[in-house]
């Protein structure tokens, strides 16, 4: 079962303008993401917490390691990520994206898994002119050269071809 990031808020709901603040490390696991894409390493979580009139305030950062594969070349990569975090968390929510108090206290984990998993990058590239696989033979262009002609065309651009050649060219 997860170890929520549960932080007792009353105090800071009884002065607005107080603030706290909470740093902490925590294993991947206690997330619970049922993510492959989050390395098993620690996630740290560096935030600031600051009552509001109508809530609290949780501005930081949360930091972890991302795994994946280049999306040409399939090459196995991994980086450290630091997420930004501003969020509001509100006893009765009047703001639809405002993360709810309970018992005064606010659960700080959904908020954290979230920011994460948004910031997974979708198709990593190992470096941006990774050349990829050749889509003839097969092989890793950025490992070796092959010797496949590449200027085959799409029969669907053929008329287009045609009408290349017939523009004369204005200069």
């Amino acid at each position: 079962m997860a170890t929520p990031l549960i932080v007792n808020v009353v105090e800071l709901l009884r002065w607005p303008g107080t603030t706290k603040g909470v740093v902490l490390s925590i294993a991947s696991a206690d997330l619970e993401f049922g993510e492959s894409r989050i390395s098993d390493e620690p996630i740290d979580v560096n935030l600031h917490l600051e009552a509001l009139s109508n809530g609290v305030t949780v501005n930081g950062t949360t930091s972890a390691t991302w795994v994946g594969e280049c999306r040409r070349c399939l090459a196995p990569m991994s980086d450290r990520m630091t997420v930004e975090l501003s969020e509001l968390y509100q006893q009765i929510p009047d703001d639809s994206e405002a993360y709810a108090i309970n018992n005064d206290q606010i659960n700080l984990l959904p908020m954290v898994r979230e920011n994460l998993l948004l910031a997974i990058p979708l198709g990593p590239l190992c470096r941006e002119d990774c050349p990829g696989f050749c889509p003839q033979c097969g092989k890793d262009l950025s490992q070796t050269a092959c010797s496949c002609d590449n200027s085959v065309v799409d029969p669907r651009w053929a008329a287009l071809e045609t009408l290349k050649g017939s523009l004369k060219d204005p200069s």
